[in-house]
């Protein structure tokens, strides 16, 4: 039974303390009353673009069948608990990350390619020029009425670095996916209390931040007063909807509070990368948290997610490969280095799975905040080892509001642009873009 009551919460509902200003999840109180049993909220559409680096092992990424009979793949099968919301889409390419007479630099191509389908300007000096990122037309579209229209976040931090990071390339093409203009790319932040702070603290003074952060206190006991008076007017399911994403924002600021000692760090005010967990899978589980909790409050609706950057030399001995990834990629189809490669990947969707999870378990309106995304996860290299952008490794998931049917390996015409499948994307999301950098059209029965 939906709560009905004469008066409703606004959709734009926040509690406040000092320094902290939190948004609330959409609850049955928020739809007003009179409607309340014959009308739901239109669904928010959010979307989100996670990157992996350095291709996959095609073989075991690609179903070998078609439709809906098709069977998960060693590289795919952590996805399988989620197949009613999880499409395979084979054929993709992306021709403008190729030469095209510039040399190598694929890894940099790649990074700039993926989510505008424009051939990056061949520069190691300030003036880069990509495309405008499906991400950033998003947020300007359905981002705007939340506090923060999209979100960059990544776990390798390489800001630092200047002049060329592949060649001919400038770093600031590795640094990122998304572009807010063809040449401003926007810096991804690694750090999870940084995101933290956005999210849930907008600021007070930099003493108050910082004395909040060193008592070890949670921003929530600054609207601690605000809570009950909230709790009394609602029903019961909505109490029990703030009282989960409440305690979910306490378990996520406790895990900080863990990273944070566990780095050694005396925090200032958070305006540098500190906080950062040692152990990645923590690291990379936060941020699909954070994200999570983004769409549950509505403060976002759009994040863009490297999980590693090209190039990136980490290792993961925790699924048995000590090599770095970069190095383990130029397999030169060795049967062991597959293997290893295999392990990576499937790891990366174990953990993308995680956040459907997340996702799938927060209700959201008359669904949940999967039913209501739309997140896309791949790579703009496919066999590594050749540095090729064409068959790509691509899965879309989440029910985009009704909009996506998933359970289904959809195969379209070899040399397909990966750039309709965003057109499609933004079409779904009820935004009305109809090219995107080398598109030809959207895609069919998507």
């Amino acid at each position: 039974m939906r709560f009905v009551t004469k008066k409703h919460l606004p959709r734009r509902t926040f509690l406040k303390g000092v320094g902290t200003t939190l948004a609330l999840p959409l609850l049955d109180s928020m739809i007003p009353a009179l409607t309340a049993q014959s009308k739901t909220a239109a669904p928010l559409q959010r979307l989100g673009f996670v990157y992996i680096p350095h291709g996959a092992v095609m073989d075991k990424f690609t179903p070998a069948a078609t439709g809906s009979g098709f069977e998960f793949t060693p590289i795919l099968q952590p996805l399988e608990a989620h197949r009613d919301h999880v499409l395979v889409l084979s054929n993709l390419c992306h021709h403008q990350a190729d030469s095209l007479g510039d040399g190598g630099a694929d890894h940099a191509r790649a990074s700039a390619t993926f989510l505008n389908g424009v051939h990056p300007k061949r520069t190691e000096g300030e003036d880069v020029r990509a495309g405008k990122t499906i991400d950033q037309i998003a947020a300007e579209k359905i981002g705007q009425d939340t506090r923060y229209p999209s979100i960059e976040i990544a776990t390798e931090d390489m800001t630092g670095l200047v002049g060329a990071c592949d060649t001919g390339y400038s770093c600031a093409y590795m640094n990122t996916i998304a572009w807010r203009t063809p040449t401003t790319p926007l810096p991804m932040e690694i750090n999870p209390r940084v995101i933290f702070e956005r999210l849930f603290g907008d600021g007070g003074s930099p003493e108050q931040r910082l004395a909040r952060m060193r008592e070890d206190r949670s921003i929530l006991d600054q609207i601690t007063k605000e809570v009950p008076h909230l709790q009394g007017g609602l029903g019961q399911r909505d109490k029990t909807r703030v009282s989960d994403y409440l305690d979910n924002i306490r378990e996520i600021e406790r895990r900080l509070q863990i990273a944070e000692k566990q780095g050694g760090f005396d925090l200032p005010v958070p305006d540098a990368p500190v906080g950062v967990p040692d152990n990645y899978e923590e690291h990379v589980r936060l941020m699909y948290d954070l994200m999570a909790l983004a769409y549950q409050g509505d403060v976002s609706r759009v994040f863009t997610f490297m999980m590693a950057r090209e190039l990136s030399q980490r290792a993961y001995p925790q699924v048995g490969v000590p090599e770095p990834h970069h190095a383990t990629s130029h397999h030169q189809d060795q049967p062991e280095k597959l293997a290893k490669l295999v392990k990576i990947q499937s790891y990366y969707m174990t953990l993308f799975a995680h956040f459907l999870d997340k996702l799938k378990s927060t209700p959201d309106g008359d669904g949940t905040l999967l039913d209501h995304s739309m997140i896309l996860i791949g790579s703009c290299l496919s066999n590594s080892n050749v540095h090729n952008h064409n068959p790509l490794p691509v899965v879309l998931a989440g029910g985009a509001g009704g909009h996506l049917k998933g359970g289904r390996h959809l195969k379209y015409a070899e040399n397909t642009p990966m750039a309709n499948l965003l057109v499609s994307m933004m079409h779904k999301a009820d935004i009305p873009q109809e090219t995107l950098g080398d598109s030809t059209g959207p895609l069919t029965d998507l």
